[in-house]
């Protein structure tokens, strides 16, 4: 392993999470947005805000983007040789109001998040209650049943994410310290599945840090990381491409409070001796 890349390990065990990483040339940039255009096109954009599931089993285009090479160098620094794709999902914010657009830095490091500005915290607040499309505090690994090693979730940014519309914010350090309880969200709009949250008591909102990204860079996070989202309130589209890994070790449970079928694994680096999630694939 690199030098850099050792660096990127240690980071990562650290926070919880890494950002703005490069992934996307311009030109593989475009081709991707322009393929998503055809599927926009094709579902409505009420469809495609959340409910493209697993769709690198159905597009050659989306099954690449799971396997580029500078995604999975990066993956595999952190999870090991041995690596699968658990699920995929693109996310999209649509805007939904008028507000002028905010300006991206231009860093291409793998860099930790900027501190939140009070300005941020402000606009947080004044969005508590408009019932905008938002996702709440949470961790990844309250949804899925899967115990053995840890599960690693990517942001592959098709647009540009930045605090007007909507961009992550994470607390760094909080995949270190356990699962933590979530409830039925209490404000409208939620976009998680199950509308949980994590109340209100134990997220510690002044530690957060915003992590915006320009198109064709990615962040990854730990599935333990305490992690949020607030709405868009741009004149641009937030979209994303979704994607989450796991070691070859790891294996799913059977959790009542976390039911979860993973029928779309596909190992994409290395070899998997274990062969936990065979039995989760339909028969063709």
């Amino acid at each position: 392993m690199s030098g850099k890349m050792t660096d990127v390990q240690a980071q990562y065990e650290k926070q919880g999470y890494l950002t703005s990483i490069p992934i996307l040339s311009a030109e593989e940039l475009q081709q991707a947005r322009d393929a998503f255009a055809l599927l926009e096109k094709e579902f409505g954009k009420d469809y495609t805000s959340y409910s493209l599931h697993n769709v690198h089993m159905e597009y050659d285009w989306v099954m690449a983007l799971t396997k580029h090479p500078r995604v999975l160098e990066v993956i595999t620094t952190v999870l090991g040789l041995d690596v699968i794709l658990l699920d995929s999902r693109f996310i999209c914010k649509y805007p939904v109001s008028k507000r002028s657009p905010a300006k991206a830095g231009d860093s291409n490091d793998v860099t930790a998040c900027n501190q939140e500005s009070e300005a941020e915290k402000s606009m947080s607040d004044q969005n508590s209650d408009t019932g905008l499309p938002y996702v709440a505090w949470h961790q990844d690994m309250k949804y899925w049943g899967l115990d053995g090693g840890p599960v690693v979730s990517v942001w592959l940014a098709l647009d540009d994410s930045l605090e007007d519309n909507g961009a992550l914010q994470v607390i760094p350090g909080t995949h270190s310290s356990g699962l933590l309880p979530h409830r039925q969200a209490k404000r409208a709009g939620n976009m998680l599945s199950v509308n949980q949250e994590i109340p209100e008591e134990l997220v510690q909102k002044e530690n957060s840090l915003l992590c915006p990204l320009l198109a064709g860079q990615m962040s990854i996070h730990d599935g333990l990381l305490v992690h949020a989202s607030d709405p868009n309130t741009s004149e641009r589209r937030r979209c994303g491409f979704v994607i989450r890994y796991v070691p070859t070790v790891a294996h799913p449970i059977q959790d009542p409070e976390r039911p979860r079928s993973f029928p779309a694994t596909v190992v994409v680096s290395g070899q998997d001796k274990y062969n936990h999630f065979s039995k989760q694939k339909p028969e063709l």
